[in-house]
This record gives C-alpha cells, sequence and structure tokens, in this order.
C-alpha cells in the first residue's frame, strides 16, 4: 500500500518539499551539536531539560490522545469513529516516532540509547519509559496497518489483531502515566511533586490530541475528498472541551495548594511562570510570564466557547478553537511545565533558559519530519478509503 504515497497532485509535493528542507536545516543544524557536543545549546547545570524534553513530554500526550478514539470504537461499537480511527492511529505513530527522535536529540551521542538495552535498570523510571513508547510504536503501526490492509482487501481483519488494538488501549494510558512518574518522582523538583500530576497529563493529552486529529481531518476535508463526518466531528469536540475543562480544574488545583497553603517551593515556580519571580539582589526573572498567560487566556477561551453550540455550527469555527486549545496546551506542558519546574533550583539559585539557534532548528526538524510520516501515512489512508468507496 505504500506505493499509494508516492502519487499525489502538486501541492502534495510542494508540502512534502517543504518539509524536507525544514528536515534539512535541522540536519546540519544537529551534526553541530554532535561534533560540538550539547554547549551548541541553551541548557546548562541548572536547566538540564530543554527544548528537547518539553517537547517529548508533550507528544508523548498527543500519541496517547488516540485512544479516545480506539476506546469508543473498538470496545463500544461506535461506528461513527470508522473513518478517522486509523488516522488517530497513525498519529500516534508519527507522535512516538518524533518522541523518539527528541530523546535522541537529547542525548547528545545517539549511541547512548542502546545503554538502555545493553545495561537495563528495571528500577528506573527511564527503562520503563523506553519500553511503553516503544512498545506503543509497534502496536500502532501493526495494528493499524493491518486493519487497513483488511479493509482495502474487503476481508474480515484476522482474529489475532485485535487483540493488539485491545491492549493499545490501557497502553495509551501507561506511556503519559510513566511519563508523568519521571516528573513527580524528583522529590527536589516542588513543581512536579504533586500526586495529581499524571491525571493532569492524561487530561491534557485527551484535549491536545483529538484537536490536532480534528485540524488534520479539516485539512484533509478542505484539500481532498476525504471527509470524516460531520458527527465524528461533533463528538471529538465533545470529548475535547470537557478534558480541556479537566485539565484546567488541574491548573486551579495546583494554584490553591501553593498559595492557600503558603508553601514556597510550590509558590515559587507559579510566581515564575505568571507572575516573574525576583531575587535577592532585585532581579527580575520573567521570561516565561506573557507565553504562559497567553496560554492560560487562549486556552480557556476557547474551551468555553466550545460550550456553545452556536460556536460550533461550522468547520471554521471548530478549526480555529482547536487549533487555539493545542497551542494553549503546547505552550503548557511543551514549555512552562517542563522548563519552569527548574526555576528556582533545589539551591534557590534562579537560571532562566533560552533556546539557541541549533536547538530550534533541530525541534523544527523533528517537527517536520512527524508531519512527514504523518503525510504518508493518512495519503495511504485517503487512497485506500476513497477508492473502496468508488
Amino acid at each position: 500500500m505504500i506505493e499509494k504515497a508516492l502519487t499525489g497532485n502538486r501541492l502534495y509535493w510542494a508540502w512534502l518539499a517543504f518539509l524536507l528542507l525544514i528536515m534539512g536545516v535541522g540536519a546540519l543544524g544537529y551534526v553541530h551539536q554532535f561534533t560540538y557536543g550539547l554547549g551548541a545549546t541553551g541548557m546548562s547545570r541548572d536547566v538540564s531539560w530543554g527544548l528537547y524534553i518539553s517537547q517529548f513530554t508533550f507528544l508523548v500526550g498527543v500519541a496517547a490522545g488516540g485512544v479516545m478514539l480506539v476506546l469508543p470504537y473498538y470496545l463500544h461499537n461506535y461506528k461513527v469513529f470508522g473513518r478517522i480511527t486509523i488516522l488517530g492511529e497513525f498519529m500516534a505513530v508519527a507522535a512516538v516516532a518524533m518522541c523518539l527522535m527528541f530523546i535522541l536529540a537529547d542525548l547528545g551521542q545517539p549511541m547512548r540509547a542502546l545503554n538502555v538495552l545493553l545495561h537495563p535498570t528495571p528500577h528506573s523510571i527511564l527503562f520503563w519509559d523506553m519500553i511503553v513508547l516503544n512498545v506503543y510504536l509497534l502496536l500502532n503501526i501493526v495494528g493499524g496497518w493491518v486493519m487497513l490492509n483488511a479493509e482495502k482487501k474487503e476481508l474480515p481483519p484476522p482474529k489475532w489483531v485485535k487483540g493488539l488494538i485491545y491492549l493499545s488501549i490501557p497502553w495509551a494510558i501507561s506511556i503519559h502515566t510513566v511519563t508523568a512518574f519521571l516528573y513527580c518522582g524528583l522529590p527536589g523538583r516542588h513543581y512536579w511533586l504533586t500526586a495529581i500530576l499524571a491525571p493532569r497529563f492524561l487530561a491534557s493529552a485527551f484535549a491536545a490530541g483529538p484537536a490536532l486529529l480534528i485540524i488534520c481531518a479539516l485539512i484533509m476535508r478542505r484539500f481532498t475528498a476525504f471527509d470524516v463526518g460531520r458527527e465524528a466531528i461533533s463528538k471529538l469536540v465533545t470529548i475535547i472541551t470537557y478534558a480541556a475543562i479537566l485539565n484546567f480544574f488541574f491548573v486551579g488545583l495546583e494554584f490553591f495548594v501553593g498559595y492557600y497553603s503558603n508553601i514556597p517551593g510550590h509558590m515559587h515556580t507559579l510566581d515564575y511562570l505568571f507572575f516573574g519571580l525576583t531575587d535577592h539582589a532585585g532581579n527580575v526573572y520573567d521570561n516565561l510570564v506573557w507565553p504562559m498567560r497567553f496560554s492560560m487566556v487562549i486556552g480557556m477561551t476557547a474551551t468555553i466557547a466550545l460550550l456553545f453550540p452556536k460556536m460550533r455550527d461550522s468547520y471554521t469555527k471548530i478549526g480555529w478553537l482547536c487549533g487555539m486549545i493545542f497551542v494553549s496546551l503546547w505552550i503548557d506542558k511543551g514549555l512552562g511545565l517542563v522548563l519552569g519546574g527548574f526555576v528556582p533550583t533545589p539551591m534557590e539559585y534562579i537560571t532562566e533558559y533560552y533556546p539557541t539557534g541549533t536547538e530550534l532548528a533541530i525541534t523544527a526538524a523533528v517537527w517536520a519530519t512527524g508531519f512527514f510520516i504523518l503525510t504518508i501515512l493518512y495519503k495511504v489512508v485517503i487512497s485506500v478509503k476513497l477508492a473502496k468507496e468508488s
């Protein structure tokens, strides 16, 4: 079926060429980082996880968000998601692939990744994170491809693949839960040391993943003859709305715990993220204040708007509101949660983080690679489904 990705119009090939251009620029940045070392990045002793790990954390949620399609369709026989479920599975494939690339970029020397296999440490959360991510990637590749191939041949799928799909449902929960454990298992970082971090991760995942999927579905509807259906979009919007409400509720709980109980360690990071933090010399550190405020404003505005039927009566409005929620969650979890957790340090030092051009180029290249994979997979899906319908 992969040969179906080798045909397309000019817009299709122009989009792939654009992605390849970004990937090429990022490859040059990675060569520079590989030869010079991680000193080419903005990371330091005090901020040891930067843009790469923050993007990894966010994309794990995007990958896990696909379960909100798989679960209703396969467990509850909700046929409305029949045309969109495979898109969610393949989106998970692209997202996990990006996660793994960001980890390799963060390691500096990619061969170090083999140490996880050559010297396994089951007591380490990183070891289990590697296991759950790679297994989830395999489950979605095999499950999605076999189901699509069966649809192409107009045959019932083999029985064994249903077992893999059912397994992928709890596995999707596990990938983001284990990722949350990487943070809340670090006692020196008060902002991450909370029992609701895993539920907060999952709530944001169940909003960000479907939001991106709706955006992709609307783009495909605009430029191809493939339409996932109005009812499927409507149900996904409902899922996104309630997941986003739950996410902002959890954010509110963090504010209550920090400020009502007056816990300094919890308050300092929230101060830094939303109000700015002042050291003993009077210097103000606030490089994430406006992005975080912007994130909360557009996220809550879009979430409230989606509660009103008039704001969901057109695809244009739905697309913009889902885009706002996606960007909001990307800033909140892709920047604020990870980078803010390092300020201040356990020794009460304040070190701000600014990504370098090399980091930005590599990050853009990884995202471009993910969208390249997603475009190829979606082209195959569209070709198969349209050919079957014709």
